[in-house]
């Protein structure tokens, strides 16, 4: 008896333990969300997949169980045999036949445990579906509709999907239904094979008709859902349904579903004629008819479309051209011309001053080389890329890159490269690097607004938390708050040591919940090692865009979370978009897989606390909408958004990409046009690497035309398909109440404007530049050839480029020339004031502003008085010392002395 206790207690703690570490996926994920305070979002979930697997589970098992009992109620007709064959030493054995009686099996047992089985693999499968269920419960209108069949858009996205899958369902349980049976049936011996083929007892045939009726009747269901597929067909002229879908596709799937539906009737009547012709007639039918639903649209496409093809498909190409702008918020676009008629003259850099301070002559690329160069400070910190924000820094709106220093424990000696440094001691990166994008130094190298550790500003940056414990490098876990104090920042031939004080991590002030993460982490050393005490947290999942989808998977997120300095903390802001490939006529994008998308969230999270907070930043949009009243707990409106934080938002450059290779083709919106496709535009090319590559959307500060201050926007020049000449140039405005606008600037198509693959053309055939460039390879040093941008101003263009010299055997680019083109003129200096004098000269000046730099002489009548002289050469001091303000300041004066000057005789 005692030994029996003790068996059924170690079987017991066997259970409970097989148990808790087969949960250990749910029971992390569970802890975690609640540290987080999304307790609400992870019970959302897995409530929901827990409805979704018990109902599916429900479903599949009862009907299961009922076809494979009543296949089990058969009597039985033969006998079994089972022939084994001993062998005996080296000869053969004498064979023995064991025979049993299908009857003395458990066939109840085996069936309510086989259906039991199968019932839970359905099930789990089924739950992995959860969100379809829940976005179709939670619906919102898209209040648009599709324009042949008439559904709202909400149809497509949220009903569709789940339609679809509950029809697979189906499909699957009569399957398995009918093989559970049929297997059933052979064992019994209800279903025998001869030289004639299959024989089916009464009972079996009855059963297995029902079962096709209900095939059919699912056929006839998958044909009508078919017919909303021919809304995203592919392969026509345009992406969605067509003239041949419209006119014959639709009609052919509904008279299949008919037919469908007959046939569900013809299997029913077999269930009295007992006999294969009418299964196998309603298969024909079916099927038979099927093929010419494959075949006739294609010879009606080729033979009656095609020769008319322009006339008969355009509604089609103009349901896609409309449908498409619509998901990918093209018709959003303003469209403005652009005449690129004026000449960049001094006054017109005056009146743009700000424009060009803001120049960006720093690329991220030598300038990530530089802050590593420079301020990794040691060995264990790294910076991964580089950030171009814009700060109100000393009264002045200016545009920074920065980069955050984060730990990089792979970097350590490999000596110290112990559990506890990896674990408990180098925690966490420390503090950022920021510079603005145009100023350098004598040796080309970036200018610090914010370097060293601890972090140290030049214009009154404050960061009062500048420990890095969760970033885009911050990939292992670590333990706070254990038997040993955490590595700060070094400070000389000593270090800072501190402790977490974030609101991050898991207790792991249980022996069970040390023994869990030692479990799921694989890692044994947490469960014994005597640096974990009951004060102890765990921080892992440190990694931003692994953190946030995790809460949110049905968010796609953008390729760069980007750093912000805000109220002395640091904040990562990650964009976030809703998504869906099931918009009709809406073109699908094949390596995205998408047709339509929208920046609807933006989530902020702090480098220190860890805590993501999800902003809804496009209310308008039905998909967050839906995951709104799915997660009601989870979203907070974009005015809760700190001021400060908010001035920083940007329009992401994934979605403005998207939006730019698609808006290509389809800024073309008359049906004629597009078909023949006569105005294609694409993204200009570039040689900055050395290889001729697309050209990037930049962020730069300028004042767009027409506006009265200047504002950061995101801006992409586009060129014609296959030519080099720029077309347009597209901006996304990311500042106060005109966030989000986008903006088409169109050039003139009669006159030629010079594309980036032309000015770097210019570039090379200017004899200065090109033999300063080959001079400098040949000595033992590597020209790095910077983006050129292209920075509109006023009503014509400025063209820039930056040239980096690198050593061979040395990781530190410096900026040592900066190139500007203007009209016919393409100059290079070493900095920006020479650069603008060299690229205008006298040459540029007005006539009136050429005489007054002659010798200062009496003037005559009808020429300037001595004040407009003085105000002339005093703006030329100020152009040589680059003050820029006071360079306005006399030009003003200058144009008003001018005005005002007497008419001449």
């Amino acid at each position: 008896m005692r030994r029996t206790s003790s068996l059924l207690i170690v079987g017991i703690l066997f259970l409970v333990a097989f148990a808790f570490f087969a949960l250990a996926g749910f029971l992390v994920d569970w802890l975690w969300f609640d540290a987080l305070g999304f307790g609400a979002v992870f019970s959302t979930i897995w409530r929901t997949r827990a409805v979704v697997f018990a109902g599916a589970a429900a479903v599949t098992a009862l009907v299961l169980a009922i076809n494979g009992l009543l296949a089990a109620r058969i009597p039985a007709s033969r006998v079994h045999g089972l022939r084994i064959v001993n062998r005996r030493g080296a000869g053969e054995g004498v064979p023995v036949v064991v025979e049993f009686a299908p009857d003395a099996l458990p066939w109840r047992l085996i069936v309510l445990v086989v259906a039991g089985g199968l019932a839970v693999f359905v099930g789990l499968a089924q739950a992995g579906e959860w969100q379809i269920f829940q976005r179709w419960i939670e619906a919102v209108s898209f209040g648009r509709s599709d324009p042949v069949f008439g559904n709202d858009l909400s149809f497509y996205v949220f009903a569709l999907p789940l339609y679809e899958a509950a029809l697979e369902w189906g499909f699957l349980i009569v399957v398995l239904a009918a093989a559970l049976a049929a297997a059933v049936y052979w064992a019994r011996g209800g279903i025998q094979m001869d030289e004639r083929g299959p024989r089916l007892a009464a009972g079996v045939t009855r059963h297995l008709s029902l079962l096709l009726a209900v095939f059919f009747l699912l056929k006839a269901l998958d044909y009508v859902l078919q017919r909303y597929g021919l809304l995203f067909r592919n392969d026509g002229v345009v992406f969605g349904a067509g003239y041949t879908d419209v006119h014959l596709r639709v009609p052919l799937l509904t008279a299949l579903a008919g037919l469908s539906l007959l046939g569900t009737v013809l299997c029913v009547a077999n269930v009295r004629a007992l006999g294969m012709r009418l299964p196998i007639a309603a298969l024909v039918l079916v099927f038979g008819a099927s093929l010419i639903e494959g075949i006739v649209p294609s010879v009606f496409q080729s033979y009656r479309v095609k020769p008319d093809e322009l006339r008969l498909e355009a509604p089609y190409i103009a349901q896609n051209i409309a449908f498409t702008r619509y998901g990918f918020a093209l018709d959003h676009i303003t469209t403005k011309p652009f005449p690129a008629e004026g000449k960049l003259t001094p006054a017109a850099l005056a009146a743009n001053d700000t424009t060009i301070q803001n120049i960006r002559w720093w690329d991220p690329r030598p300038l990530l080389d530089s802050y590593r160069q420079l301020q990794e400070i040691r060995l264990y910190y790294d910076f991964k890329d580089v950030d171009i924000d814009r700060y109100t820094l000393d009264g002045r709106y200016q545009q920074v890159m920065l980069s955050a220093r984060e730990i990089n424990q792979s970097r350590l000696p490999a000596d110290a490269q112990t559990w506890i440094n990896q674990r408990f001691k180098f925690t966490h990166g420390y503090g950022v690097a920021m510079s603005p994008v145009n100023r350098f130094d004598e040796e080309g190298l970036p200018h610090f607004y914010v370097k060293d550790i601890p972090p140290v500003s030049s214009v009154g940056l404050r960061i009062e938390r500048p420990q890095v414990y969760f970033g885009e490098e911050t990939r292992g876990y670590v333990v706070t708050g254990g038997g040993t104090t955490e590595f700060d920042y070094p400070k000389g031939q000593e270090n800072v040591y501190t402790t977490y004080q974030g609101r991050d991590g898991v207790s792991l002030g249980s022996l069970w919940r040390r023994a869990l993460f030692a479990w799921y982490l694989g890692d044994l050393k947490l469960l014994i090692s005597g640096n974990v005490t009951a004060t102890s947290r765990i921080l892992f999942r440190r990694l931003v865009q692994d953190r946030i989808g995790r809460i949110a998977p049905f968010l796609a997120l953008d390729r760069d979370p980007y750093l912000v300095v805000n109220d002395g903390r640091l904040i990562w802001v990650q964009d976030a978009y809703t998504t869906s490939d099931a918009i009709p006529y809406s073109q699908l994008l094949q390596r995205e897989g998408i047709n339509y998308i929208r920046n609807a969230v933006k989530v902020a999270v702090d480098a220190y606390d860890g805590t993501p907070t999800f902003y809804v930043s496009d209310p308008d949009d039905p998909i967050i909408r839906t995951y709104q009243r799915i997660f009601p707990t989870l979203f907070r409106p974009l005015e809760a958004m700190p001021a400060g934080l908010r001035e920083h938002l940007r329009y992401p450059e994934d979605l403005f990409l998207v939006q730019a290779g698609t808006y290509g083709t389809y800024h073309m919106t008359d049906p004629e046009v597009f078909y023949n496709k006569e105005d294609l535009w694409s993204f200009p090319q570039e040689s900055s690497t050395g290889a001729a590559v697309a050209m990037q959307p930049y962020y730069t500060i300028m004042r767009l035309p027409g506006e009265a201050h200047e504002e950061f926007i995101l801006m992409l020049p586009m060129v014609p398909n296959g030519r080099d000449n720029m077309i347009a140039w597209l901006a996304a405005r990311c500042d106060g109440p005109h966030y989000g606008t986008l903006i088409e600037y169109a050039f003139p198509k009669e006159k030629l404007i010079f594309g980036p693959t032309q000015v770097e053309a210019r570039i090379d055939q200017d004899t200065t530049i090109s033999q300063q460039l080959s001079l400098w390879n040949q000595t033992g040093s590597r020209v790095i050839r910077g983006n050129l941008l292209v920075i509109p101003i006023d009503d014509t263009l400025l063209y820039v480029e930056p040239l980096y010299l690198r050593a061979e055997k040395r990781e530190l680019p410096e900026l040592k020339r900066i190139i500007a083109s203007a009209g016919d003129r393409v100059v290079m200096s070493q900095s920006v004031e020479p650069l603008l004098t060299a690229l205008f000269g006298d040459a540029t000046a007005p006539p009136a502003v050429r005489v007054a730099a002659a010798p200062a002489t009496q003037p005559a009548p009808g020429e300037e008085t001595p004040a407009a002289l003085q105000h002339y050469r005093q703006a030329l001091d100020a152009l040589q010392r680059g003050d820029w303000r006071q360079f306005g300041i006399e030009m003003d004066a200058l144009r008003d002395v001018l005005e005002t000057r007497p008419a001449g005789p």
